[in-house]
């Protein structure tokens, strides 16, 4: 099988929902005459459940005599089948695809909202009863307040989804310590401390090459992945998208408020000086972490988790490269922190056609979440996942022609993420990364906003995408509009819909906080 190889481009938007919800509350699976009884199906093998999951990275789709597959199979009596999205196509638009088409999966990852849309028209199974029977690692592992955000997030209170937990932060400031070091400076601690960091890092050629190609810091396209630069002035971000909080005592967009002006304000002067990389509006995601991986940037926002490859690729070139947690400079009139989302974005769902596969779904996922299962589900198979070193499990790099892994557990603690990088991260990287995370969590505040269900946007879908707020954004910083465009930003944004959401979430607060 090719890479990712699972069939067309899609080429249905979100505007197929209806179509699809129909196809999932009314369809019934094709072939489908196993139960799933745990052991196997009726005939004694393993029950066939067919998983959705986008965003799977390098990789080819294992098939049914994959050491990987066969092995959960012997142990739960579920055999998965993956299926993601192909090359080239858009996820969610593939989904709906698929979705549309009837040939469903039995259990998958929502994305694009499209969970909301399946628990409103009737096209997702409520799991309330059965999480408990049958996958009980993940009912009794996710905290009582994650279900209550997912009970909040529908319209008759059930548990529609199993959600995402992150008790530790996912996202941090980082900067190059080597760096630092090698052009004398301490960490910055203020605003103009910072600024005076980045032009250091712009003019005084700290990556040794003797060519300025020096990106102080730098972003991506639509603004995203320089949260740190929000951070400084108290702003709720996620990947550049504003979220909510609580401003004034009341939950609000952070998109409008004053310290998102403040912000901007600081951006666009990083920017006229070249302390911000003046091609972030363009950098798409490969664009942005080559120049990370080859020694061209200062600092960024992005996941201490993943710096194992980032740093691998960077000491090609720099051996001593070093990144360090940055905790957000000081402004006078802000509090900054890192922006934390916990718990209630939607991670499993189960299509109310497949509910005659919904024990083995679950069963499956239980999988994952059974800590006697810990060691399989970092490590996988020998040759295939990993390789033994002096004794010692290393995990292989993805490649092209490797069978991909199924992971379905999105659950972390500070627990799993100390084993995780003591078991998955060199020797040598170790301390590194857990110092990034003790400075990120002292750092750290779980916003308010932190799982309101995409319902409050319905009927504002512009509101939804961030798409003015981007254009205003884009347009400000590289000086194609003055700041004071922020406040017309403002005014379109509330008239445009923006009351009418936050009326909403105001109301998901209150009922989620009871």
């Amino acid at each position: 099988m090719n890479k990712r190889s699972l069939g067309k481009k899609a080429a249905v938007s979100a505007a197929a929902s209806p179509l699809a919800v129909t196809a999932l509350a009314g369809c019934a699976q094709k072939g489908d005459d196993s139960s799933a009884a745990g052991g196997g199906g009726k005939d004694g093998k393993p029950v066939q459940v067919k998983v959705f999951k986008s965003h799977m990275g390098v990789g080819t789709i294992p098939d049914a005599n994959n050491a990987h597959v066969k092995y959960i199979a012997e142990k739960t009596g579920v055999e998965y089948h993956l299926i993601t999205t192909p090359p080239g196509s858009e996820p969610t638009e593939f989904l709906n695809l698929t979705i549309a088409s009837g040939d469903l999966p039995d259990i998958l990852r929502p994305i694009g909202g499209v969970e909301q849309t399946l628990i409103k028209q009737g096209g997702a199974l409520p799991l309330d009863d059965l999480l408990p029977k049958y996958a009980p690692n993940v009912w009794k592992s996710i905290p009582k307040e994650a279900w209550d955000v997912v009970r909040s997030a529908s319209p008759d209170n059930h548990i529609y989804y199993v959600p995402k937990v992150f008790l530790v932060p996912e996202r941090a400031p980082m900067i190059r310590k080597d760096w630092l070091d090698k052009l004398g400076l301490a960490m910055p601690k203020t605003a103009e401390e910072y600024k005076e960091v980045l032009r250091a890092f712009r003019d005084k050629d700290p990556n040794g090459n003797g060519v300025k190609d020096e990106l102080p810091t730098s972003g991506r396209e639509f603004g995203k992945w320089m949260d740190h630069l929000f951070a400084m002035y108290g702003i709720a971000m996620w990947e550049g998208n504003p979220e909510w909080d609580l401003y004034d005592g009341k939950i609000q967009y952070a998109g409008i408020t004053p310290n998102m002006k403040a912000a901007i304000g600081f951006i666009r002067d990083l920017y006229k000086e070249k302390l911000l990389d003046n091609e972030t509006f363009l950098n798409k995601g490969e664009v942005w972490q080559a120049k990370l991986n080859n020694n061209l940037v200062g600092g960024w926002y992005h996941l201490p988790a993943n710096l194992k490859d980032r740093v691998t690729a960077m000491r090609k070139g720099a051996p001593d490269a070093y990144v360090v947690g940055m905790p957000p400079p000081k402004v006078d009139g802000f509090k900054g922190f890192v922006t934390m989302k916990s718990m209630g974005e939607p991670e499993w769902i189960i299509p109310t056609s497949a509910k005659n596969k919904a024990e083995a779904s679950l069963k499956l996922l239980d999988f994952f979440y059974d800590p006697s299962n810990d060691e399989f589900v970092r490590f996988g198979i020998e040759g295939l996942q990993h390789q033994v070193v002096n004794g010692k499990k290393v995990l292989l790099p993805p490649e092209d022609s490797r069978p991909l892994a199924l992971g379905m557990r999105n659950l972390t603690t500070k627990q799993d993420m100390d084993i995780r990088i003591q078991e998955t991260i060199p020797e040598n990287m170790q301390k590194m990364v857990k110092d990034i995370f003790e400075v990120s969590t002292a750092d750290a505040r779980r916003i308010a906003g932190d799982g309101p269900p995409n319902t409050v946007y319905e009927g504002f879908p512009d509101i939804q995408s961030h798409k003015l707020f981007q254009e205003y954004l884009t347009k400000i910083v590289i000086g194609d509009w003055p700041i004071e465009k922020f406040d017309e930003f403002v005014d379109r944004w509330k008239k445009g819909g923006g009351d009418a959401v936050t009326k909403r979430v105001q109301e998901w607060y209150d009922k989620v906080k009871k």
